[in-house]
């Protein structure tokens, strides 16, 4: 994008309406700093490489909305709902997404970086190659996603739905797995030496055939048994 000549709004509230005046004409993306789209029905738009600064956007829905190659930075948009919008190569960057909607949506080569995700709900995505990091996904449902060869830096998926879901030659830098739901999801290869694996059971170790562990984390295996490791 031509940041130069990029329609900068700042500190505005916009309805649909006043969202598709201001968009009317343009022939660069637009860079919105500050604004407020709390509950906007935005679905359908064409925002393909808009830049969001600190923006409000609870409740807002993009409803098959075109997103590809935005930017978003320090923004809210806690319960907003992305179903069906082309997200492909969007970049979030320190936003509140907790409680998000990402049914159906586009996310091949997406990243969110220092994000909050908990209670997102990822449902039947296109996500070749989406990128987590630094980031919480406590109770996310993320069936059946592929983060195979990935090296996932400090992503909490406690309580997560990974039901299904490609960690296999993963490797896992901190963050945690505690109590995520993990029928069939595949850890072949994958090294799990600094994640958190609490609550994991000797009757769910099967799920990591193929991975690599910590003398620690066996040892808490071993435990279960009633055997001390000394």
């Amino acid at each position: 994008m031509n940041t130069a000549s990029a329609l900068v709004v700042s500190d505005r509230t916009f309805s649909r309406a006043e969202l598709m005046a201001c968009l009317q004409g343009r022939d660069t993306p637009p860079h919105f700093e500050r604004c407020n789209f709390d509950e906007a029905g935005l679905s359908r738009l064409d925002l393909r490489g808009a830049q969001f600064t600190l923006c409000n956007f609870a409740e807002a829905s993009f409803d098959r909305a075109l997103l590809s190659d935005t930017r978003w930075a320090g923004c809210r948009a806690r319960q907003a709902d992305f179903g069906l919008a082309d997200l492909t190569n969007a970049r979030f960057q320190d936003c509140d997404l907790n409680n998000t909607q990402w049914t159906r949506a586009k996310l091949a080569s997406a990243l969110f970086t220092g994000v909050k995700l908990t209670g997102a709900h990822f449902a039947e995505v296109s996500a070749l190659g989406i990128v987590f990091k630094d980031s919480l996904l406590i109770d996310a449902h993320l069936r059946s996603l592929s983060f195979r060869k990935q090296t996932l830096a400090q992503l909490d998926f406690s309580e997560a739905d990974l039901s299904g879901c490609d960690f296999r030659e993963a490797v896992f830098e901190g963050g945690s797995l505690r109590n995520a739901h993990l029928k069939l999801a595949r850890f072949e290869g994958a090294d799990l030496r600094d994640t958190d694996l609490g609550g994991l059971r000797l009757a769910n170790a099967a799920q990591f055939k193929g991975a690599t562990i910590s003398h620690r984390q066996a040892a808490s295996l071993v435990e279960e048994l009633g055997l001390r490791v000394v």
